[in-house]
């Protein structure tokens, strides 16, 4: 049985690069960036409001909080765009 043959892309039309999900697209990158930083504040505020009840912090609440932070590292990550922008300095 052969592999099928991957699809001709149209002439005219752009396929973006695999590593290049957002490009120079500022405003996806906005509101790619600000949905993430929302989601990590709500699950933040969820475990935060369990915390603030008095009861014992367990590791479901300490999960939370750590998954809230994954979340808003990402979220600045989608934003700031750091891929390609770093440069060794020489001398």
């Amino acid at each position: 049985m052969s592999t099928p043959e991957p699809l001709p892309v149209p002439p005219g039309s752009v396929s973006p690069a695999a590593g290049q999900m957002f490009g120079s697209c500022w405003s996806c990158r906005i509101l790619s960036g600000g949905g993430l930083l929302l989601g990590a504040g709500y699950v933040f505020l969820a475990a935060r409001k369990v915390m603030r009840k008095g009861g014992t912090t367990s590791m479901g609440t300490v999960a939370q909080v750590a998954f809230a932070a994954s979340l808003a590292a990402w979220g600045v990550v989608v934003i700031a765009d750091p891929v390609g922008k770093s440069h060794r300095k020489t001398l």
